[in-house]
């Protein structure tokens, strides 16, 4: 049985930002690793001891660690 990192990092927003839920409540926004890592080490979780790339401490949705920019809005043709 698998079980669901504590803290989960969304999509980034049109800003670059990333919202952040920890346990399942939203603790922020994220605009860097720094801030993410912040976030954690104030829930209380060893962040420290721990890659920002493990899995078992964070879900990254939308991109991994190192994208915090939006995506492109696709091409539109012009009428």
């Amino acid at each position: 049985m698998s079980t669901r990192p504590p803290v989960v990092v969304l999509p980034p927003a049109s800003d670059g930002g990333r919202q952040v839920t920890i346990r399942g409540e939203p603790t922020g926004t994220a605009y860097n690793l720094f801030d993410v890592m912040d976030l954690v080490h104030r829930a209380g979780l060893p962040g420290k001891d721990r890659a920002v790339d493990d899995p078992e401490l964070i879900e990254w949705r939308g991109g991994g660690p190192y994208d915090w920019s939006a995506p492109e809005p696709p091409d539109t043709p012009d009428e």
